[in-house]
C-alpha cells in the first residue's frame, strides 16, 4: 500500500474532513436562512400603512405576462379659491383587492381616500408600485 493511501485513512484526516463538511453545512444553512429573511423583509414585510386622499386621475390594467391594476392619485396640497390644485403630487399605487376593480373604473375624476400598505421592494407579479391599495372610500 502506498503512503498516500495510508495518509488519507488516518483518523486525524477523517476528523478534519468531517469537521469541514459540518462547517460548510452550517454555513449553507445560515446563508439560506439569511437570504430567506432578507427576501421577506425586502418584498413581503409591510414597511408602512396608511391613508391617502386625492383625485383619481388614472386607473388601468397593465402588464406583459402578469396583468395588474395600477392607479394614480393627485394629492393636492394647496388649492386656489376656485378649487383648482396649485401644488400637487402624484401617488401611484397597485390595486390588490380585485373586487374593487369595477368601483375604481367608475371613480375616475372623483375625490377618493384609499388605504395602502407600503413594501420595501416590488415583485413583478404584484405590480409596479410599492404601494398596495386594498380599500377605497368616496370623499365627499
Amino acid at each position: 500500500m502506498s503512503p498516500l493511501f495510508a495518509f488519507t485513512k488516518s483518523p486525524a484526516w477523517t476528523g478534519f474532513v468531517h469537521k469541514t463538511k459540518r462547517f460548510f453545512r452550517w454555513l449553507l444553512f445560515f446563508l439560506i436562512l439569511f437570504l430567506g429573511i432578507l427576501i421577506y423583509f425586502k418584498y413581503f414585510f409591510t414597511y408602512s400603512e396608511g391613508y391617502r386622499a386625492g383625485l383619481l386621475q388614472k386607473f388601468s390594467n397593465k402588464g406583459t405576462f402578469f396583468k395588474t391594476y395600477e392607479g394614480e392619485l393627485i394629492l393636492s396640497s394647496v388649492a386656489s379659491s376656485k378649487d383648482i390644485a396649485l401644488a400637487s403630487e402624484k401617488f401611484q399605487f397597485t390595486l390588490t383587492n380585485r373586487a374593487l376593480v369595477r368601483q375604481f373604473d367608475t371613480l375616475q375624476g372623483d375625490n377618493i381616500r384609499v388605504h395602502y400598505k407600503q413594501k420595501h421592494g416590488v415583485v413583478f407579479w404584484r405590480g409596479d408600485s410599492q404601494y398596495l391599495v386594498d380599500s377605497v372610500w368616496i370623499k365627499r
